[in-house]
């Protein structure tokens, strides 16, 4: 049947690693139990879109997205000092589906947890565990602080190339919107002495 925490305390998320070789997760907890989610970049920053776009839906374009603020980078992201190291709950995170409940005002996050069974000489196998989802509730402010939460961690890692959003890594980038074959040069004017 699966876990309901019902309302937690407290949801974030972060980052572990070094640029280019992190991992992400999104925890939370309440008084009873404690969770780690482990999931993708892509699967995080997806989730913040969504929140996003239920939030703009649900306050009728009160609250939208900030793509920018004046003062810099957003500071580092991290788990509460004071979040258990063994945690109730760790799971890789396979789907998410993210609902409102507009009579109590409450998000709802279900996760369903990703299985790989490593066999010798065998492929690893994949499934997911419809048995074990989980599902935390939260608030609007906690949806809203999450979604910020989620845009600092993902643009905190290493920068993007405008054009394919493709991880930079310093060294010379094959852009597949510029079809990856040609160099970028840059044209200079000469100057007129004459």
């Amino acid at each position: 049947m699966g876990i309901d925490l019902g309302r937690i305390s407290i949801i974030g998320a972060d980052a572990v690693g070094q640029p280019g070789q992190r991992r992400f997760r999104v925890f939370a907890r309440n008084r009873e139990a404690s969770v780690i989610m482990w999931l993708e970049k892509e699967q995080l920053a997806g989730l913040a879109e969504a929140l996003d776009r239920t939030l703009a839906l649900i306050t009728e374009g009160q609250v939208l997205r900030t793509e920018a603020r004046a003062g810099g980078i957003a500071a580092a992201v991290t788990m509460p000092a004071d979040f258990s190291r063994y945690p109730d709950y760790e799971v890789q995170v396979g789907q998410m589906r993210l609902s409102f409940d507009e009579q109590d005002a409450l998000f709802a996050l279900l996760i369903t947890p990703l299985n790989i069974s490593l066999e010798s000489g065998q492929e690893p196998e994949v499934t997911m565990k419809e048995e074990d989802q989980i599902q935390v509730g939260f608030t609007q402010q906690q949806a809203q602080d999450l979604s910020s939460t989620i845009q600092a961690v993902v643009i905190s890692g290493r920068p993007v190339c405008p054009l394919c959003h493709t991880p930079l890594d310093g060294g010379p980038h094959a852009c597949v919107k510029q079809n990856g074959h040609r160099e970028i040069v840059q044209i200079e004017e000469p100057d007129d002495e004459e």
